[in-house]
């Protein structure tokens, strides 16, 4: 996960501060060193990082923190609240408010520009939206077919004139978007190794030709400062409206998100959470901030899980669990659909201080563990899915060697279910008991 080694390091820090009854000017001076390492490590801009430091450090010395009864979570408050803005404050959404609406995608080959198109493209289809993708890279290999490929596996269809002018391209596509009932078009412009002004000559003649209301750079957040400097040069000459970072689920240091905001002025509007065409995310500080510092990100993951369940379902399988007619089918069924939401380290970081708890014991949520747990239930058959008491020891060999597992793991797999099935009836006889009674509601189900 994105910003682990920075997130571990800044929270032992502060552990240290709320570990003191009574804090002094030299503790603060102490932990605003210890916090200005962690941030250079992370490969934050140095210049951001003396100025984020300078400013915490003047508000933690203040007389109302330091004599204040809590001073360790006041100064954890005063670094939020700094991390925050220093990331941009809040979300900047996409200005979509013409039709058609025209996002222009720019940015360095490599950097994910054409996978963010195909991601865009669905996400603004969740919205209601009819985007229209334009192929306006025509110098790179097989670049075209690439976005035609995206388009049919998101269902968007591609404007294309082959090799012509990206100038001419951009431009016709717009009538083209006008006479299909297309209200968002978004370009996928030719990028380069490194910026050249043949490439930022383009580009500005795309813009003056069609007005872009967005104009997004996609960088990696893996090149650290690198995206940094490019995202710099990039607004200097072209006026970039927003940034969007790839790659920000992977094993990245975070410099890129923390520093992008304060050298260019540019917001961050999008992040690239995973290889999968949904895996794209609103780009929301605050929520960042709170993920960095421990506390967890709460309103993502209900978000996340009111995308991937579905009411009705969750509705039926808590009727299923009341009555104790919850399945083995019902429990591949949930697990598949948690298993949508992402990978499970990440949902676990949502939740305030388990991610850390859990660190030792990690390997009980292997994602590997989960895949054999799938293919021991895709072995049975559907009569064994629906009565695991039919599975006899014969069966268990059976269903071990279909599943490439042994029948150890098929015991374990049945004893845990059966728990599992009997916790939670109990726990929807006691929300519903309580729910009668005028105090917490019927507790739903939706795992």
């Amino acid at each position: 996960m994105a910003f682990e080694g920075l997130s571990d390091r800044l929270q032992d820090i502060f552990r240290k501060l709320r570990g003191k009854g009574k804090i002094g000017e030299e503790d603060v001076k102490v932990a605003m060193r210890e916090v200005r390492l962690a941030l250079l490590e992370a490969d934050v801009n140095f210049k951001v990082v003396k100025d984020f430091v300078s400013r915490v450090r003047d508000r933690a010395v203040g007389q109302e923190v330091l004599q204040s009864l809590t001073p360790g979570q006041q100064i954890v408050k005063i670094v939020y609240d700094e991390m925050t803005e220093l990331m941009g404050g809040s979300e900047s959404k996409l200005n979509l408010s013409r039709s058609p609406s025209v996002i222009m995608e720019v940015g360095l080959q490599g950097s994910g520009k054409t996978t963010t198109v195909a991601k865009l493209g669905k996400r603004l289809i969740k919205q209601g939206r009819r985007p229209l993708f334009v192929a306006c890279d025509v110098y790179r290999p097989a670049a075209i077919k690439q976005l035609q490929v995206l388009g049919e596996q998101v269902d968007i269809p591609v404007f294309s004139m082959g090799q012509a002018n990206p100038v001419d391209i951009a431009r016709a596509s717009l009538e083209y978007a006008r006479s299909h009932n297309r209200d968002v078009v978004i370009l996928d412009t030719a990028g380069r190794l490194h910026i050249n002004e043949e490439l930022m000559n383009e580009l500005k003649e795309i813009k003056a030709a069609v007005k872009p209301d967005e104009i997004l750079l996609v960088v990696d957040a893996m090149t650290g400062q690198d995206a940094v400097n490019v995202a710099e040069s990039f607004n200097k000459e072209l006026g970039v409206t927003g940034v969007v970072l790839t790659k920000l689920d992977g094993d990245t240091r975070g410099g890129a998100a923390l520093s992008v905001k304060a050298v260019t002025g540019c917001p961050i509007k999008l992040v690239g959470v995973g290889e999968k065409l949904d895996a794209i995310d609103v780009f929301y500080p605050e929520r960042m901030a709170s993920r960095i510092l421990g506390m967890g990100d709460v309103l993502s993951l209900v978000e996340k899980a009111q995308e991937t369940f579905d009411a009705k379902k969750a509705k039926e399988m808590e009727r299923k669990i009341r009555q104790q007619e919850f399945t083995l089918e019902d429990f591949l069924e949930q697990m598949q659909q948690v298993r949508s939401m992402g990978p499970l380290e990440d949902l676990l970081g949502m939740i305030p201080g388990l991610n850390k708890q859990l660190k030792g014991v990690k390997p009980d949520f292997d994602e590997k563990e989960i895949i054999h747990v799938e293919a021991i239930i895709k072995s049975m058959t559907p009569d064994e899915r629906r009565n695991p008491t039919l599975i006899n020891g014969s069966r268990k060999k059976r269903i071990a060697r279909g599943s490439g597992t042994k029948v150890q793991e098929v015991n374990r797999l049945l004893k845990q279910f059966e728990e599992s099935r009997k916790l939670m009836k109990q726990f929807a006889e006691m929300g519903n008991r309580k729910g009668k009674k005028g105090g917490m509601p019927p507790m739903k189900f939706p795992f």
